[in-house]
């Protein structure tokens, strides 16, 4: 197993000498990983890998050759059934479609004609349904309800998201903070941010300047003459818009790490939320984001056009949710997202959109075409390499 771990490391472009992988089996042998994985994961990228641009690499690399050896603690058929959580078992009342039952199902015919078809519902409906296609209830192929299947429906009453189809959510969800503490994987993130870096001397004069020092010490005949200048700091700013809540669940881990970067990175930073596209209002606290909310022409005029704006999300999203007046899942907003959109980059030159889908399935969703388009092409997967490219367009 270890010399397919070599042989791979250098066949992925990490530069693995044969001298580090003896090095790395002869700390094997003197027991300095012990008998924990996650021990041997960090010992041997500490031996192994020189430059931190390798470290997502190696990440792939270990989790491919290694996959699997922490195994699941169950062992018999009866303990895998006892793990099942009592919530899973709660849902063999939802209705499991096939694949040829979910294609015969048709939208209702666009924004309008769902809404309308709701209101009436609402008023006509008298109890409770399950199971049918066309009252609000649980377990169907109505467009309206909970824990079905609809190509194009209206959430109501269902505890997190499982098609990601509805183009309306009348529950109350609630999203957490990401986490700026972050420092797993988020050094690659910093070299890259750092492409952005432009450093200018601010604040009280506190920093010893060395070579004056010694200069001017020089010409006032070896008499001290200390000289201060001020700290040195990053003096770029930057404006951030982060997507929460939804699909964006799936890249949480990533999204924190580049937060932490973000905000180690940049003096100058300021953040707020969002949800799939943004609209008239923003918030910095997930957790009151309905009672807390920054208009969006506030932050317009509280900061300034010299300001670098990274939007990140997955763009993925009902196609209403951009182009229609009422198509926030969450509220009834007044004015098209893609009309705050558009607002945001007149003010904002210098703008770009991270995404953490890869890119090779960009072209299946429409929404994500039709941001990318809106950016002007300015649209970058958050990789290594998506994050250079989008360091270099925010610093033209």
């Amino acid at each position: 197993m270890f010399p397919t771990f070599f042989y791979e490391l250098r066949k992925a472009g990490v530069p693995v000498s044969l001298k580090e992988y003896l090095a790395l089996m002869e700390a094997m042998q003197a027991g300095v990983a012990g008998f924990q994985v996650e021990d041997f994961y960090y010992l041997s990228r500490a031996i192994l890998v020189k430059d931190e641009r390798n470290l997502d690499k190696f990440d792939r690399v270990f989790g491919h050759v290694f996959k699997g050896l922490e195994g699941c603690a169950a062992t018999t058929l009866e303990e895998l059934y006892a793990q099942i959580p009592a919530d899973w078992l709660k849902k063999l009342a939802e209705k499991l479609l096939t694949e040829e039952e979910k294609a015969q199902i048709e939208a209702l015919g666009g924004w309008e004609k769902l809404m309308e078809t709701l209101a009436q519902r609402l008023a006509e409906q008298k109890e409770r349904h399950q199971g049918g296609s066309k009252w609000v209830g649980t377990a169907g192929t109505s467009p309206f309800g909970a824990y079905g299947y609809n190509p194009e429906g209206v959430r109501i009453g269902q505890d997190g998201s499982r098609n990601r189809r509805a183009v309306k959510v009348w529950d109350k969800r609630e999203f957490r903070n990401l986490d700026d503490q972050v420092e797993l994987g988020t050094r690659n993130i910093k070299v890259a941010l750092r492409r952005l870096r432009k450093f200018a001397r601010t604040g009280a004069a506190e920093i010893l300047d060395l070579p004056d020092t010694i200069t001017s010490t020089a010409r006032n005949a070896g008499y001290l003459d200390i000289k201060m200048v001020p700290e040195r700091h990053n003096a770029v700013k930057v404006l951030l818009f982060l997507d929460v809540g939804g699909s964006m669940d799936d890249h949480i881990r990533l999204c924190e790490e580049l937060f932490s970067a973000a905000r180690t990175e940049f003096k100058h930073l300021e953040y707020f939320y969002f949800h799939n596209c943004v609209y008239e209002g923003v918030w910095k606290d997930n957790r009151r984001r309905h009672a807390e909310k920054t208009s969006v022409w506030d932050v317009i005029h509280t900061y300034g056009p010299d300001y670098k704006l990274v939007f990140v999300g997955d763009a993925a999203m009902s196609p209403y949710e951009i182009v229609q007046p009422g198509g926030s899942v969450e509220h009834w907003n007044e004015e098209a997202g893609i009309v705050w959109l558009e607002r945001l980059l007149a003010h904002y030159k210098h703008a770009i959109w991270l995404n953490p889908t890869q890119e090779r399935f960009w072209g299946y969703t429409q929404s994500i075409q039709m941001l990318r388009q809106a950016m002007g092409g300015r649209m970058y997967p958050l990789t290594l390499e998506g994050l250079d490219a989008g360091m270099r367009e925010l610093g033209h």
